[in-house]
């Protein structure tokens, strides 16, 4: 029955979803901010239909399987999405005082990663530092997690490049795992990505690929360690490129875990 229904889907998808940003369908709302990191313009908008609790963030503009699988969501569940519009690319590239300047926009949610991860020369100012932690601060008061209970992000990556297997023993982001559970007849770029672990069992339970984020991660900046920081539960689905049928599974599933522990509150 769920490939019949997700067949539908993926026809209606590929109907009216050409572009990186699907077009609003009959009743979705908008809603924007605006927000200016010197000469680079960040639009945030927040595409909601019937609200029910369920509200996902999109901060990198290249990850468009991400995007389109949050629309399927909310145009079959209902629900909000808040996708980060700056150019179609993954960094946050401006000029300051003729200095070139870049930083991954899941690196700007503290200082310490702020400080570590912009790509900058050596006499930058420590004015641009502050003014990306301004624009890290104005995407989360936007998302407003304390009103909504939680993090529900939305991303996706390329082949091979980065997956489950990154957070095993003797791999790059080891040191960043708690615990990982791997479903080997899942793909392994395909996962969820938790910081508290009656999210990380419940998903065990469900059989997918899912990493428990470390107490002692490595303060990098990004979302999840300001979630963690903050006490604020965060849950992540993280897809290749294009694996869209897969992207709107895990959706289900996240969105099952954070409603089971009653982080999702009907509104």
């Amino acid at each position: 029955m769920f490939k019949i229904f997700f067949s539908l889907l993926l026809i209606c998808s590929t109907l009216l979803v050409k572009a990186q940003h699907p077009p609003v369908f009959a009743a979705m709302r908008t809603d924007s901010n605006f927000v200016k990191l010197y000469d680079l313009d960040i639009t945030l908008v927040k595409y909601s239909y019937k609200p029910n609790g369920v509200k996902f963030l999109v901060v990198h503009d290249n990850e468009d399987t991400g995007v389109k699988a949050g629309f399927d969501y909310i145009r079959w569940y209902g629900g909000e999405l808040i996708d980060s519009q700056y150019g179609a690319v993954r960094d946050y590239y401006f000029t300051y005082m003729d200095d070139q300047y870049r930083i991954d926009p899941n690196a700007i949610y503290t200082e310490v990663g702020v400080n570590t991860r912009l790509k900058k020369n050596q006499f930058s100012s420590n004015e641009v530092e502050k003014a990306i932690l301004s624009t890290g601060k104005q995407i989360v008061d936007f998302y407003d997690p304390k009103t909504t209970g939680y993090f529900l992000t939305l991303h996706n990556n390329a082949d091979g490049g980065f997956g489950i297997s990154s957070y095993l023993p003797g791999y790059d982001l080891s040191s960043t795992a708690d615990s990982v559970y791997i479903n080997f007849q899942m793909d392994g770029d395909d996962l969820i990505y938790v910081t508290e672990a009656r999210l990380f069992s419940s998903l065990k339970k469900a059989n997918v690929n899912v990493i428990l984020q470390s107490k002692f991660a490595t303060n990098d900046g990004s979302l999840s360690v300001y979630a963690m920081q903050n006490n604020i539960p965060y849950i992540n689905v993280e897809v290749q490129h294009g694996h869209l049928e897969e992207n709107f599974r895990l959706i289900e599933l996240a969105v099952a875990a954070l409603k089971e522990h009653g982080l999702i509150k009907k509104e």
